[in-house]
């Protein structure tokens, strides 16, 4: 398969790579659209430290079900999917208390940081276990479903807020998730949405980045 390939720091190519093969609990996705996160940009450049080339970075992702495993019961070749970046293990203590966030095991997809290798979504396929995906309605695009991750964060930063709504919200930060706030807030009914930042063009408020976010790769 195509992947795009971080094979050092500040250099990506477009390489020819073994197709992944979904395991008995996973599926197998072929990318129709992937966003490209603050953290990818900070991967590439090795500021980060948690992608270790060579990688294949991406998180932000949406596509069809190629294939699923023989444990696999909740989706079938040709579902519409997207799916969540941490990939938690559902055994340890803070997964059974639904704390996934937390769990002692977690990885994320288009990760490299020494403890794991988990290729990720800038390549024509990605497996990923079923448990972390969802299906996707009919109507919504794949370039839009790839930005789910993004704005689900945004939408929980202003559902525990507790907003009733006709108040004065202030977001901290300026980009891409800030940007996605600043809107979330305004469509749960603040009446005035003020946005600070120390950068006075910060990467998710330039036209140039809003594209790249919407990035469609490998239709």
């Amino acid at each position: 398969m195509k992947a795009l390939l971080l094979s050092q720091y500040n250099q990506l190519d477009l390489a020819d790579l073994p197709a992944p093969e979904a395991g008995p609990d996973e599926i197998l996705v072929r990318v129709a659209a992937c966003g490209i996160c603050g953290s990818d940009v900070h991967g590439y450049d090795g500021t980060s430290g948690r992608r270790i080339p060579p990688i294949v970075m991406g998180h932000e992702a949406a596509g069809v079900v190629a294939s699923a495993g023989s444990g696999v019961s909740k989706f079938k070749a040709g579902d519409r999917v997207t799916f969540d970046s941490t990939v938690y293990c559902g055994d340890c203590e803070f997964c059974r208390q639904g704390e996934i966030n937390l769990c002692n095991n977690r990885q994320v997809v288009g990760v490299s940081c020494g403890d794991y290798r988990r290729a990720g979504a800038f390549a024509e396929y990605v497996v990923v276990p079923q448990r972390i995906a969802y299906h996707l309605p009919e109507a919504l695009e794949f370039k839009e479903a790839a930005m789910l991750e993004a704005v689900s964060v945004a939408l929980h930063a202003v559902r525990v807020s507790e907003m009733k709504g006709g108040e004065t919200a202030l977001v901290i930060g300026a980009g891409m998730i800030g940007l996605l706030t600043l809107q979330a807030a305004k469509a749960a009914g603040a009446s005035r949405v003020l946005v600070a930042d120390i950068d006075r063009n910060p990467p998710g408020n330039s036209q140039k980045y809003r594209r790249r976010r919407n990035a469609s790769a490998f239709r």
